[in-house]
């Protein structure tokens, strides 16, 4: 797996040539271009774009946990044939295509779609208006499509819940926030955490919902990933973001396990 890797990372440093190919000599220009420094000086376009992927990517993850913990826990109330359906929609979802429910949620926000209808009587958008392209239609899609992502693992926790110890809180006088910060949140951080982890690095990379539902609104790092490789036929420019994207995952992913780690000692 190390190879692909280095092989990304050494084209990263090299110069595209006049048709779109890869030559020498070596340098630190894709980089630079990359921080924000171009021929012309100081160009804030791809910083805003790094800046604009991670905040996207934090936000979808913590209002996918905030979803996912009133549902995990309503679904771990029911009876066990209806907790077994109850998985089972929530993950069916999964099994679609990311493309086709991508161009589903197109026409869920159209504009003669019942959600378009609603944001407009509630004056969220001007009568005529459609609630794509859009930062908005974007973050609904991210939630909706990695909300399992959050809630399977966060589920596996709150299965495994001490019951006595939440009781217990209570009948010490304990308030609801109480309760929940100290007798329900330690059994659940494992589950809760990795639910974040596992919605944050796909939604890093995400090209796909942002190129169909947020058009040039939204671009994010993997639309400029994907037009690098393609259109502007720029691998060196192009392996320079992936390969700062992979750093940050691989440092996401080494903070995470180091963490997990510390906690089981």
């Amino acid at each position: 797996m190390g190879a692909p890797f280095l092989g990304i990372v050494v084209i990263s440093f090299m110069t595209r040539g006049e048709y779109g190919s890869v030559e020498r000599p070596f340098t630190f220009e894709n980089y630079k271009q990359l921080a924000g420094f171009g021929p012309f000086g100081f160009e804030p376009l791809y910083p805003v774009v790094f800046v604009r992927t991670v905040l996207l990517a934090l936000l979808t993850s913590v209002l996918c946990a905030a979803a996912a913990l009133p549902l995990v826990f309503f679904i771990a109330a029911l009876s066990v044939h209806k907790r077994t359906l109850a998985l089972m929609l929530l993950t069916i979802p999964v099994w679609t295509n990311l493309l086709v429910r991508t161009y589903a949620w197109q026409v869920l926000l159209g504009p003669e779609s019942w959600i378009t209808r609603i944001a407009t009587g509630f004056g969220f958008i001007s009568p005529g208006d459609t609630l794509y392209p859009s930062f908005g239609a974007v973050l609904i899609c991210l939630i909706c499509d990695y909300l399992p992502f959050a809630a399977l693992p966060l589920y596996a926790s709150v299965e495994k819940l001490n019951r006595a110890t939440i009781e217990a809180a209570r009948d010490l006088g304990a308030s609801s926030w109480n309760v929940f910060r100290h007798a329900v949140y330690p059994q659940v951080k494992p589950g809760l955490w990795a639910g974040l982890i596992f919605v944050f690095l796909p939604a890093l990379g995400q090209f796909v919902i942002p190129d169909l539902l947020g058009g040039a609104k939204t671009v994010l790092l993997g639309n400029i990933l994907q037009q690098q490789f393609g259109a502007s036929r720029d691998g060196p420019f192009g392996a320079a973001v992936a390969t700062v994207s992979i750093v940050i995952l691989a440092l996401i992913v080494v903070l995470y396990l180091r963490k997990a780690k510390e906690e089981l000692v």
